[in-house]
Order: structure tokens, then sequence, then C-alpha cells
């Protein structure tokens, strides 16, 4: 594939890692919030403050201004969800006819529950859909950045459009699927959050491996429980975007959700452990959304609701694990799930 002109819009550790290796085969601009750190990237291939050892692409360009997205054909949007809003408005009247844009944020916006996809439409309606993805996955920054082995999944209502992010991002250390369930990729990514601070939680309280596989397990029921009353399909939720994030995010070094989970465990405030961790934890915002998402569509999330009661609540991590391991008696298959495949539109 002949080079792409890229902007990424967002230079914390996920966005300057897809830049730093989309770079090696295109021309990439990333868009950093403060010039300090565009000047860093520029003048010493480093991002210090969030891939510290990570010795970047020596062609990638940063800058610190909006204007970098007029020109390229594909925009990747790399900001905290609490944040696409207002980077989508703000991008908006450089979007050019024939540009694209793909994100790769795990979050919702919690004043309005909407998914990222659609947050984005909201402020770009000239993308229609058709030019819009959803990257996502299993992918540390901190492993992706030195080319470690990592699987991917484009989303996207168009097949196309699915296939090109596809392509661009594939490469040698980097392996991408396709999916038309923008919805189950989008929810599987952001709802995972909310189980690996729970695994951090248990884990904090010593808790042992037969605590963190149950709270996976059931996890994983809650996020397939909550999707398919979204409309999105069964299968995504078993697949990289599902199981597959949900298991590196609940139990890896690198998860700021299950550090923040952790921190809690080990008896420090929420604000004391977002403040330890020093970056943005897209869990704790999800939690809130997910429990009103879970109320709207009458769906019971039991550990999404414990977890919420830790967060907001005041309640003592023991005490919601004590009250978790003490509800009435269940079936493990409560309930028949009637699988559904999805497709792509026809053009």
């Amino acid at each position: 594939m002949p080079d792409w002109s890229i902007a990424v819009v967002g230079a914390g550790s996920f966005g300057t890692a897809l830049a730093s290796l989309l770079a090696e085969r295109h021309h990439v601009t990333l868009v950093a919030r403060n010039s300090e750190v565009a000047d860093e990237i520029n003048q010493f291939h480093q991002n210090t403050r969030y891939l510290p050892t990570v010795a970047l692409h020596s062609s990638l360009c940063a800058v610190n201004h909006f204007s970098a997205v007029k020109n390229p054909k594909l925009v990747v949007l790399a900001v905290p969800s609490h944040a696409m809003r207002r980077v989508a408005k703000g991008i908006s009247p450089d979007i050019t006819p024939d540009a694209s844009v793909v994100h790769v944020t795990k979050g919702l916006e919690v004043a309005t529950l909407k998914r990222m996809s659609e947050v984005i439409l909201d402020e770009l309606p000239q993308l229609e859909g058709n030019r819009l993805a959803v990257l996502s996955g299993p992918s540390h920054a901190e492993e992706l950045s030195v080319g470690l082995p990592t699987t991917m999944v484009a989303a996207s209502q168009s097949q196309a459009m699915a296939e090109l992010v596809q392509e661009l991002f594939m490469g040698r250390n980097l392996r991408v699927y396709t999916n038309p369930d923008v919805t189950g990729v989008e929810l599987g990514g952001s709802l995972k959050n909310i189980i690996a601070l729970g695994c951090g939680i248990s884990d904090g309280l010593q808790y042992g491996d037969n605590a963190k596989a149950a709270l996976l397990t059931r996890g994983m029921v809650e996020i397939t429980r909550l999707g398919l009353s979204m409309g999105a399909s069964f299968s995504t939720f078993s697949g990289l975007t599902g199981i597959g994030d949900l298991i590196v995010t609940g139990t890896s070094k690198h998860s700021r959700n299950w550090k923040t989970g952790y921190l809690l465990g080990q008896g420090l405030s929420l604000q004391a452990a977002l403040d330890q961790v020093g970056m943005v934890v897209e869990g704790v915002k999800t939690t809130q959304a997910a429990v009103r998402l879970a109320n709207q569509y009458h769906v019971h999330m039991p550990i999404a609701e414990a977890i919420y009661q830790v967060l907001f609540e005041g309640k003592s991590p023991k005490t919601a694990v004590e009250d978790l391991m003490g509800r009435t008696r269940r079936h493990e298959v409560e309930e028949f799930i009637q699988e559904s495949t999805l497709h792509w539109q026809l053009p």
C-alpha cells in the first residue's frame, strides 16, 4: 500500500504507540495537547510522560494544534472518552470530504450514555458512518510500542472502511481482524475496564486466583448481557474485543484499571489511587455509565453495581466482595442466549 498521510490526535501512551508504529510506513503527524510533549517528540523521539523507555520512529512529527488534520486522508482519535466530543467538534471544520476517521477510545460518554462512534457522528455528521471505524482489542501501548505481537479488531458499518483500517494498521507485529459489530466492539472495550477494576480490588485484598477467575468469568456474563440488550452480537464478546481484552486488562501489570483497583483494595481512596496512577482510568467513568445503562435496559449487573458502590458510595471493598458472595443462589446458565450474527450492509 502506498504512503498515506495520517494524523493521530492524542499523544497519550496508546496514541503515541500507534503513531510511531504507523510512521514506519506512512507520513504521520501526532497532535499533542501541549507544546512541551510535541517538542520532546520532535527533538528527542521520546514521550517520557507516557512511554519513558521507548524510542519513537525518527520520522514521526508532532504538533500541538488541530490544523494538522486538514490534509490527512485518515484521522485517528486517541483521546479519553470525556474529551472526545470536544475534540471531534474542534476538528470538524477541517475534516475534508475524502477523509476517514478511526477511534481507539475505550469508554462511554457519561452525560449521554453514548458510545464513542455515536459521539463522533454527532459532531462529524459528514462521515455518515461509512468513513468511521473503531480499532480495539487486547493491546497495551507498552507492548505495542516495542514490537511485541499484538492483535486488534477494526469494526465499521462499512466493510470497505474496516478493511481499509486493517490494511493500514496491519504489520509484522500487529495483526488486525475485521468485524461489522461496532456496538459490540465498543462495548466490549469499554465495559471490561469495570471488571478490571474489580480484579485489581480482589488482588489488593489478597483474595487469590480463584476469586479473580470468578470475576473475569461472571464479569464477562454481565458485559454480554448488556451488550445483547443494546443490539450487539454474542460472538463479538467471545472474541478479541470481549474475552481477549478482558483478560489482558484484568490481569496485566500495564493495566491502569487493574492498578487503580489494586490500590483501592490496599485501602487507598479513589482520588489517592487515581493520583498515584497518574493517567486517565476509563473504568471509573464507565462504571457510572454502565450502571445507568443497566437500569435503563433492565439488565442484572451485580459486579458493576458493587464496584460502583466502592467507587462512589464509600462501600469498603471487603464488604462489597462479601455481599457478592452472599447473594441468592442461582444457576450458572440462567438465561438462554440466542445467537445473532451481524453482517455488513450492502453498499
